[in-house]
């Protein structure tokens, strides 16, 4: 009897095709030892929470089965895997397995593959750290080598909420992730910055190409120098640091000296040394920030001006001993003035009487007593120079200007973005978090792995398909049908919306279509590889 069998594929498909080319299910296979009564692998259950996870679906963890009901898993994973087969109990199990292998390690070794194999510039290690907030009791006893969740400083200002601390490292090349540690809620940055730069002295000094450190303000600071003094950096030097204010000052007393680096942006090069290394420090000035600066300032300004008027209103109605006294009030009251300036003063005598109440023609005064009236402006002049300091910040390295220009140490930095930009990714309410009411800690710690290691898939297949346009010299339409050579990966999975897997069953054979497949999706899916083909039934070489 003739049969039609319809699924949902979507955008699975191409998440599952770049996860069998990394060839991450055979490699953490080859890592954890599997069971010989199991129906899934470890490796097979983490490519399923990763597509789960880059599925945005909102479903928690223990939802899985549900969310592959309709999905071809056959095409996404082999003949025999069920959506059954992820239940929570399996999955429990292998989120156990992989932190008892270490998740660090586990991360590093699909990760190292993965780079070498898309070859992934690493010149450039950017390094961030970020919080998630975690709700519920963590028993600190249930395994000794877990992480401690716990208060800490909380990057998504919720300091009522317990929270552990996420180490990432990621490529300028795509932003591709290849180191993953997860640290105890109330890990402090410069600590764990300052580990992460010693554990990479001796692989920076065995690396054939040169390679480079580059973080945040937290990276730079007096303890770290020896550590610093050993490998090469990219770094924000702290705004804490009073050196740091006197070069922008330094800068912004010269205007002549500034060069135009474009974006308009500008830079000023100091060479000095500082806790005992020779280095340049580079002082960007930035149009959008002095902007926003600007704005920001005229916020504070108006905000000001509205607390001195009731301060004044208060003070211009006391009465004082002496013109000292009463001047003394206001110059104490204006030290806390920072965007306006006093216009005009004035005192103002008034007789005192020894008798309340109108005095009579023959009553005598026995004192005088001072009224003291102001008025004040808006200190322009400071405001525009507050705001132009606030336009700067300094860029401070240890590398050799013969080895990197003064440009490529500020794009090195600007890439900093790209970690900030998986950390977004990660903490996406349509991902994974919504799953992190797991209770064991070990548990959490394994979970974040994965879904760094998602990131890390994502990543990986951005960059092919904006790298694959680059070099053919192509475009595909953007959210508003506009060609673009660098789309976001989201868009283009929302592109492939409402494909169907079609197993058609005819005469005994068994024959499959995947509908819908116009010129743009198909152009897609083969400048995403032969694996991504293969699951939508298309040959990757095109006609």
């Amino acid at each position: 009897m003739d049969s039609i069998q319809i699924e949902r594929l979507d955008h699975h498909g191409i998440v599952a095709g770049i996860i069998d080319e990394l060839k991450i299910v055979e490699i953490i296979d080859g890592q954890i030892d599997a069971d010989p009564q199991e129906e899934v692998s470890t490796g097979e259950v983490v490519k399923a929470m990763i597509i789960n996870g880059l599925g945005f679906s909102n479903r928690p963890l223990v939802l899985t089965p549900q969310f592959f009901e309709n999905l071809p898993m056959e095409a996404l994973f082999r003949e025999g895997v069920s959506a059954s087969h992820f239940n929570r109990y399996k999955l429990g199990r292998s989120l156990d397995k992989v932190f008892d292998y270490g998740c660090e390690l586990l991360f590093s070794t699909v990760a190292t593959f993965g780079c070498r194999q898309e070859k992934v510039d690493q010149r450039f290690n950017l390094l961030d750290s970020t919080s998630f907030s975690l709700t519920g009791d963590y028993s600190t006893e249930e395994n000794k080598t877990a992480i401690h969740i716990t208060h800490g400083h909380s990057k998504d200002h919720r300091p009522d909420l317990k929270q552990v601390m996420l180490e990432l490292m990621v490529s300028q090349d795509g932003g591709v992730p290849f180191v993953s540690k997860n640290w105890d809620g109330n890990g402090s940055d410069n600590v764990i910055f300052e580990q992460r730069a010693a554990g990479l002295i001796d692989e920076f000094k065995a690396s054939e190409a040169p390679r480079y450190l580059v973080g945040d303000s937290k990276l730079y600071h007096k303890k770290a120098k020896d550590t610093l003094a050993q490998i090469s950096f990219i770094t924000r030097i702290p705004s804490s640091l009073k050196l740091e204010g006197d070069v922008i000052n330094q800068a912004l007393s010269d205007p002549l000296q500034w060069i135009d680096m474009g974006k308009k942006n500008r830079y000023q090069r100091f060479d000095l040394c500082h806790y005992g290394m020779e280095q340049r420090w580079i002082v960007v000035h930035s149009q959008a920030a002095l902007s926003r600066a600007r704005s920001t300032l005229i916020r504070r300004q108006e905000k000001e001006s509205d607390q001195i008027e009731k301060l004044l209103f208060h003070l211009q109605a006391k009465r004082f001993e002496s013109k000292i006294a009463a001047e003394s009030a206001l110059n104490e009251l204006t030290k806390t003035w920072k965007l306006h300036r006093v216009d005009d003063v004035s005192l103002m005598q008034h007789k005192r009487y020894s008798k309340k109440g109108r005095p009579g023609k023959t009553t005598k005064a026995t004192g005088i007593l001072w009224q003291i009236h102001a008025t004040y402006n808006v200190d322009k002049e400071s405001i525009e120079g507050q705001a132009q300091h606030n336009a700067c910040f300094v860029i401070g390295t240890n590398i050799n200007a013969d080895e990197l220009t003064d440009i490529e140490v500020f794009q090195g930095y600007k890439s900093q973005s790209n970690v900030e930009g998986g950390f977004r990714f990660l903490k996406d309410p349509l991902f994974f978090v919504s799953s992190l009411f797991l209770k064991k800690t070990s548990r959490i710690e394994a979970l974040l792995m994965i879904m760094t290691l998602s990131l890390f898939v994502y990543s990986i297949a951005q960059r092919r398909i904006r790298k694959n346009l680059d070099a053919e010299k192509e475009t595909i339409p953007n959210q508003i049908n506009q060609p673009v050579q660098r789309p976001t990966l989201r868009w283009i999975f929302q592109l492939f919306e409402g494909i169907h897997y079609i197993r058609q069953h005819i005469d005994n054979t068994i024959k499959i279509v995947v509908d819908r497949l116009n010129d743009l999706r198909l152009k897609i899916l083969r400048l995403l590889g032969p694996a991504v083909c293969r699951i939508y039934q298309i040959s990757a070489e095109g006609g």
